[in-house]
């Protein structure tokens, strides 16, 4: 196993990348497990390194299947697998399940963000076989079921439970957008995101296995739902997108990369695209660090050197570089990935491991935090999960064709 993906690394993206995505290999390689637990499969844990491993993580193991999709589709299709037959009967997906001895934890009231459809339509479309579609469309309906129950907010939209219990359910740890924020059922901007690529795929998959009056209702959520993300959750001043308490509110207001969801899922009009692209995640000042993308703009007063308040997390590069890609902005995706791949390749050569996370303007990794009150307070060595190496490099690839292919056509014309 893992042959064809090591094979691939060698040659994939720019030459000084091969060392650091050869590794990225290897350590796929390593982090994956024998069948066990509630895993029928092998499974792949959230890295080597990780400080409370053995872990298997819901969008961890989603970034790490990105991976292998095109090269390990065998490995990829059992990690999807293994992820959602984990579902409960209420519908919910669970975060994080710990493999401690032989003791299996995991909770059954908090999720994390369902990116997992993403994974399977990717699956689908790289080797043309909707199997893994019809066995997961039944899931997809049950955990659509879970958010409209469970996480519908009091005026629209949907919500995590960071803004009702400061429980980490969105993956943001310790998210500066709660900071100020009156607890309740307020639209996140991020969980309405997600639910409407929930609603989006649904209505994919629906009319790819005939169902066509399923495709026409998740349709018409769909588009209800990217009404209220483009009149509700977004703000004028910054071109960005902001939780439903934040929005024409500076006081409570931060500018955080959460903000970039309704242009992955492509919920967000063109032009409010294209203001998310060139005020802010291509911006100096903003988003656009050594090392992209910052979470938290370094000019906003809750910036620090701190996991998940202005460090750089290569997952969330790739997401930002996929919206940038839906809204054919190739060149901006291309920028992103080239510069966030040569840093970590840096960081490679330097230290000889690939982060957790990563300091944004490209300095020591001894200068950024994890969490302070806590016992781990360095990023992890060897840590996989948020770090999709070869699927970076292969959309860098595919932008970089697009705008030659755009050059070639312009001078043909």
């Amino acid at each position: 196993m893992f042959d064809r993906m090591k094979q691939e690394a060698r040659q994939l993206g720019k030459p000084e990348w091969a060392p650091m995505l050869h590794y990225t290999a290897e350590l796929h390689e390593r982090s994956t497990m024998p069948p066990a637990g509630p895993f029928e499969y092998p499974w792949e844990g959230i890295g080597t390194g990780y400080c409370y491993g053995p872990a298997f993580g819901h969008w961890d193991i989603v970034h790490s299947t990105l991976d292998a999709i095109p090269v390990e589709p065998e490995h990829a299709r059992h990690q999807l697998l293994n992820l959602i037959r984990l579902q409960g009967a209420n519908g919910l997906v669970p975060g994080v399940i710990w493999m401690s001895g032989e003791q299996v934890r995991f909770s059954m009231t908090i999720g994390h963000p369902p990116v997992w459809p993403f994974a399977v339509s990717d699956f689908c479309a790289a080797h043309g076989d909707n199997e893994l579609i019809a066995t997961c469309y039944e899931p997809l309906l049950r955990q659509i079921s879970w958010f409209e129950r469970e996480r519908a907010a009091d005026n629209g939209g949907f919500y995590y439970k960071d803004i009702s219990t400061r429980r980490w359910e969105s993956g943001v740890d310790d998210g500066v957008r709660f900071d100020n924020a009156t607890v309740g059922l307020l639209a996140c901007m991020d969980a309405t995101s997600h639910v409407y690529a929930l609603y989006a795929c649904a209505a994919q998959w629906a009319t790819i296995l005939g169902r066509v009056q399923d495709g026409e209702t998740f349709n018409k959520k769909a588009e209800a739902l990217a009404g209220f993300i483009q009149q509700r959750l977004f703000d004028e001043e910054t071109g960005f997108f902001h939780d439903s308490w934040a929005v024409g509110h500076p006081e409570v207001r931060h500018l955080s990369f959460e903000g970039m969801w309704p242009l992955v899922v492509g919920a967000a009009t063109v032009a409010q695209a294209e203001r998310v692209i060139e005020e802010n995640l291509l911006a100096p000042d903003k988003f656009y660090s050594a090392h992209p993308l910052a979470t938290v703009v370094p000019g906003d007063g809750k910036y620090e050197l701190r996991m998940w308040r202005g460090p750089a997390w290569n997952s969330m590069t790739y997401w930002a570089a996929r919206g940038c890609m839906l809204y054919r902005r190739h060149d901006a995706a291309k920028r992103l990935l080239e510069k966030a791949l040569d840093a970590t390749a840096a960081q490679f050569d330097r230290t000889g491991t690939i982060w957790e996370f990563y300091h944004p303007h490209g300095g020591e990794q001894t200068e950024v935090a994890r969490k302070p009150y806590t016992e781990f307070n360095t990023p992890c060595r060897d840590y996989i999960g948020h770090n999709p190496l070869l699927a970076m490099a292969r959309l860098w690839e595919t932008a970089k064709r697009q705008l030659e292919e755009g050059i070639l056509a312009f001078r043909r014309d």
